[in-house]
């Protein structure tokens, strides 16, 4: 392998939009329905593939729990090359804190107000993505000029905090570290929030989670550096192996139990390590054997990221799913009587379509929504 391949030459790894859209993609099907319409159509009670498309019901992982994790990760490694860049244009790094820190407060603004739109009315909530990236984003370009040793020691002190406040804090009612609603993250949401979340969801993921965004900065300093691709992947193989070992080996012997809901330490180290793997495979294809072909169906999703995922929270999920089914498995199913739950996925399969076209018009006529 050459020690730089061109896309990385040209300031741009192709493989983090690829991935990146391949995210936005799956979040994006996940709003349209399709995977609650596949869901419709199983027969059986046992488990099945299509389970892992939706989040464990508590302890234990799916493939469904990696996906906001890379988005965290993601985040990271876009937030290191853009930071960069601007070195590079003699942008310092307290020129840019403004920036960084407008836009953790717009991701903040936006995430309370789609739980606004969630509820159909004003409520204060903390548990979407968006109001937890915009935490983690501050914490990681904080520490971005640090060495990758003080970074990853950093990311470890925060999920040990994780440890010792779920463990340690024993308030009544809330003195179970790790059952449902009865531990230290819900008590602070009953504080934060006054209510507790009703499938166990918890505001201070926000602090064991920026370990992933964390991580994404250590990954994207590592992608744009002088070393050869092969040094690259085999390092992202060995930490994403190694993040595998920690965090199964965790819940396998007992000392913190998997759980996504909480972001447990063994999670964030379990989920870290397939992202990692993940993103090797992804720059492996992408940016060193060139197998680009097809790459622009996840780039034209991946580049208007943050849009798309406000656009299907709100204006899809409102509006633009209903309206559409109306005009594809409602008639279908009233003229040729087809099964309401073939009918289901017809409706959300065109959404789904519809949504991905929009990105495609944005792409093709240079639109893209910064925030």
């Amino acid at each position: 392998m050459k020690n730089t391949d061109n896309q990385t030459v040209a300031g741009r790894l192709m493989s983090l939009d690829v991935m990146r859209g391949m995210i936005m993609i799956l979040l994006c099907a996940e709003s349209c329905l399709v995977f609650v319409s596949l869901k419709r159509l199983q027969t059986g009670t046992g488990p099945s593939i299509i389970d892992q498309l939706f989040h464990h019901p508590w302890h234990g992982l799916r493939f469904w729990d990696l996906v906001q994790p890379a988005f965290m990760f993601m985040a990271g490694a876009a937030l290191y090359i853009s930071y960069s860049r601007k070195l590079e244009k003699g942008i310092t790094w307290q020129g840019n804190l403004k920036h960084v820190l407008i836009r953790s407060f717009k991701l903040f603004l936006f995430g309370v107000g789609l739980h606004c739109v969630y509820a159909g009315k004003p409520v204060f909530e903390l548990w979407n993505v968006l109001t937890q990236l915009a935490f983690t984003s501050i914490v990681a370009y904080l520490i971005i000029n640090r060495t990758p040793l003080f970074q990853l020691l950093f990311s470890i002190v925060l999920l040990m905090i994780t440890e010792t406040l779920y463990r340690y804090i024993q308030v009544p009612g809330f003195d179970h570290p790790f059952m449902e609603h009865h531990n230290f993250g819900a008590y602070v949401d009953t504080l934060l929030m006054g209510k507790i979340n009703s499938d166990g969801w918890v505001a201070i993921n926000a602090i064991p989670t920026a370990a992933h965004t964390i991580w994404g900065v250590l990954a994207g300093k590592l992608l744009i550096s002088k070393q050869s691709a092969a040094e690259k992947i085999k390092l992202l193989v060995f930490a994403g192996i190694l993040g595998l070992l920690i965090g199964f080996g965790m819940d396998l012997i007992g000392i913190t139990p998997i759980i996504k809901r909480i972001s447990t330490s063994s999670f964030v180290f379990a989920s870290g390590g397939w992202v990692l793997l993940m993103l090797a495979a992804i720059y492996w294809l992408v940016d060193v054997k060139q197998n680009i072909k097809y790459a622009w169906v996840f780039t034209v999703v991946g580049m208007n990221a943050i849009f798309i995922y406000i656009f299907f929270e709100t204006v899809g999920h409102e509006w633009l799913n209903g309206a559409i089914g109306i005009f594809t498995g409602d008639m279908l199913h009233l003229f040729f009587n087809l099964p309401v739950s073939f009918a289901g996925l017809i409706s959300a399969l065109a959404v789904w379509f519809a949504e991905c076209s929009l990105c495609y018009w944005l792409y093709k006529n240079k639109i893209f929504f910064k925030l």
